[in-house]
């Protein structure tokens, strides 16, 4: 993003994501603490009109979904602010079948509730906002995200997923819950293990701009899935 735009504020809960954030002139970390207000979060972003596009990357199915929404509403310019959320799952091209077919299935039972919004691809996510032609709430658009990784790459970002860390948490077997499907990826591997190769992360996507108050009211309920 900083390298389409002047100016990039860019924020998480997280104090240890902060601090391995990668520094760059155009963009400005801010922790935000769960415990901030609305008028907080929207003064430390910039204040009210500030932004011209907010973008919540592969996170927003653990956010408090309605004061974000309200953030989001107050800090984007008036008009023509853009919200962009995006996220991926286990749908990794080639290996689809062995890792969203196979691996999740055996991982479900430990996975939080919340996640479950992008295991559907956020086919289930309020997204009150008028869209822009990438996608609208119910329908997100398809986004491939092509990627170089090795093998380990790929073991290493499975294994630190949240379901994966909640599995860990509670005990489980994951050698005995992964076995059979990471065994799969290997079999499939074409070429060495150690040489990357291309993967396509199969995305998704929604935007939108905030609906004028003659042309709808801001929900939060689940659209029907």
């Amino acid at each position: 993003m900083a390298e389409h735009y002047e100016s990039v504020v860019a924020t998480d809960v997280s104090e240890g994501q902060i601090q391995h954030a990668i520094a760059h002139p155009k963009v400005r970390y801010l922790q935000t603490p769960e415990h901030l207000s609305e008028d907080e979060v929207v003064s430390l972003v910039g204040g009210e009109g500030s932004l011209d596009l907010v973008v919540v990357a592969t996170s927003i199915h653990w956010f408090d979904v309605p004061l974000f929404y309200a953030v989001v509403k107050r800090a984007l310019r008036k008009p023509g602010g853009v919200l962009a959320v995006w996220g991926y799952n286990y749908e990794i091209h080639p290996f689809e079948d062995a890792l969203h077919g196979q691996l999740y299935p055996a991982l479900r039972p430990y996975q939080d509730p919340r996640a479950v919004l992008a295991m559907e691809r956020y086919r289930c996510l309020p997204f009150p906002f008028e869209p822009v032609g990438v996608g609208a709430e119910g329908a997100p658009a398809d986004v491939d995200m092509e990627v170089e990784m090795t093998l380990e790459d790929l073991v290493g970002f499975l294994n630190t997923g949240s379901v994966v860390t909640t599995a860990r948490a509670k005990g489980a077997d994951l050698e005995a819950v992964c076995r059979d499907a990471l065994k799969r990826v290997e079999d499939e591997w074409a070429g060495a293990p150690t040489v990357p190769r291309k993967l396509v992360f199969k995305a998704f996507m929604l935007a939108g701009r905030p609906p004028s108050a003659e042309k709808r009211s801001y929900r939060t309920e689940a659209p029907s899935c």
